[in-house]
């Protein structure tokens, strides 16, 4: 998987090392993700239906329980992408594949860049001090090259299809 810039022995230690501080409470962590990323873009609400539920809030959808198993699966690509720094290309397929998935339910591409901001937001706030800018740039780099897998599946499907 091209990712621009390898990362370094040195950031692969520090998203190990965050991750590992994150990884004994996951869906906390993605609720802190989800909620950021409602707050940066609202229209992504609809996208989330469940047995052709509409949720009249981010607080109705972050509460519920079909929604809490999305964010337990996002939790799990962002540990299989820490659990394989050293050979991302093993995740291509499976990365392709989310992002068609992604691109068929009606997720724009720019929205991936707002899950990149929020992302980073949820590292800052649950690391706290441990945010460093090293930390960002190495998550920053390695949410790049995942991004750049999905976006690839994404770009398959001719919108609308």
């Amino acid at each position: 998987m091209e990712s621009g810039t390898p990362l370094s022995g040195g950031q692969r230690a520090l998203i190990r090392e965050s991750w590992r501080r994150l990884s004994g409470s996951p869906e906390q962590h993605g609720l802190v993700l989800f909620t950021r990323l409602f707050d940066l873009d609202p229209d992504l609400l609809p996208l989330f239906q469940y047995n052709c539920k509409q949720f009249a809030s981010p607080q109705e959808c972050l509460s519920a329980p079909e929604f809490l198993d999305h964010i337990r699966k996002v939790m799990l690509v962002i540990d299989a992408a820490v659990s394989h720094l050293e050979n991302l290309s093993c995740l291509e397929e499976y990365l392709y594949n989310l992002g068609k998935k992604h691109q068929a339910v009606g997720v724009k591409v720019e929205s991936f860049s707002t899950v990149g901001e929020s992302l980073l937001y949820m590292l800052e706030k649950c690391l706290g001090a441990a945010f460093s800018p090293e930390v960002q740039e190495a998550w920053s780099k390695l949410y790049s090259a995942v991004v750049k897998a999905m976006q690839r599946g994404w770009e398959t499907l001719p919108e609308g299809d």
